[in-house]
């Protein structure tokens, strides 16, 4: 049994976790292989997603001394995993759809995004959301669509009067 106080430690790093994250996502692993929990573990790991095994109490204490985590109380039931991200925040839904397709493990239970809590109803959703990376190179390519555009433009006369010149050039040596 943990004493009371690697139970506080334990506390204070869920504590620094939730407040250092974008978002927290829960997950129910029970029933998975350990196969299974190390092949999650490492696709985690590549989508520099920090995922961790707590007890449910001591998560609820950590939530507690955070607040805004009210929502996923109910969730705090089962065997449960937490995925903790900072910046792509919709990474860890596309893992655990990915691995659920293919095992129908875990079960993904609920989480809290920037404060916005979703309900395990909403996966999909969460799985389909764009990453930061991806909205960025979207917003690029917006802004320099009309610039190229320009540019195109602008060299089409020139084009156009050396196209002309030349079969002026042409039907001039005939």
């Amino acid at each position: 049994m943990p004493t009371l106080a690697e139970k506080k430690q334990t506390v204070e790093a869920i504590t620094e976790d939730l407040k250092s994250s974008g978002a927290v996502y829960i997950t129910n692993y029970s029933g998975m292989s350990v196969k299974e929990i190390n092949n999650m573990r490492g696709e985690f790991f590549e989508g520099d997603i920090k995922y961790k095994v707590y007890k449910n109490t001591l998560v609820k204490r950590a939530m507690d001394e955070v607040g805004g985590y009210e929502d996923l109380y109910p969730h705090l039931v089962e065997q449960n995993g937490f995925a903790f991200v900072e910046e792509e925040l919709a990474a860890p839904a596309k893992v655990i759809k990915k691995l659920y397709e293919e095992t129908e493990r875990p079960q993904f239970k609920a989480a809290v995004i920037d404060g916005d809590y979703y309900g395990e109803d909403e996966l999909e959703k969460l799985a389909a959301m764009k990453s930061k990376t991806e909205v960025i190179g979207d917003i690029v390519g917006l802004l320099l669509g009309p610039v190229s555009n320009v540019v195109g433009a602008l060299q089409a006369p020139g084009r156009n009067i050396a196209g002309a010149l030349e079969t002026i050039a042409e039907e001039g040596d005939k």
